[in-house]
């Protein structure tokens, strides 16, 4: 992920896609595990992959799904260590609701995506949403 943006330039360039048009997901330590956020652009936050989309796409303002992984005492073992029990428990519905994301990105409107994701909570959680569009 550290170097993904000279293969996303490339590809993008083949197939002649605006950055706007591009959606990346990515982890982010700065959202607690399982938290989604979408944006349609903005700054790296610090993540190297992001850096790299931003240098070789030459801006920011692509769209970007942020699945929270944590924060851990020391960020790259934290990025590099298995998921707890815990989380493995949560993890099939973070990846079936950033899926339905992706899915209501391309099938109905950045808009609808953003809001599906935003109002995203894990079940169970005070407050949950429906767990698809």
């Amino acid at each position: 992920m550290n170097e993904s943006g000279y293969a996303v330039q490339k590809i993008a360039a083949w197939w002649k896609t605006p950055r706007p048009e591009i959606l990346v997901v990515s982890d982010d330590l700065d959202l607690p595990f399982g938290r989604l956020r979408m944006r349609q652009g903005g700054g790296s936050g610090g993540h190297n992959g992001l850096k790299s989309l931003i240098a070789e796409l030459g801006g920011d303002d692509f769209p970007r799904l942020r699945v929270g992984i944590g924060r851990g005492r020391d960020a790259i073992g934290h990025v590099l260590t298995s998921f707890s029990e815990g989380e493995r428990k949560q993890f099939d519905d973070v990846v079936a609701a950033a899926a339905d994301g992706v899915f209501t990105w391309l099938d109905q409107s950045p808009a609808a995506a953003m809001n599906f994701v935003n109002a995203w909570k894990q079940p169970g959680e005070e407050g949950s949403a429906p767990t698809h569009p």
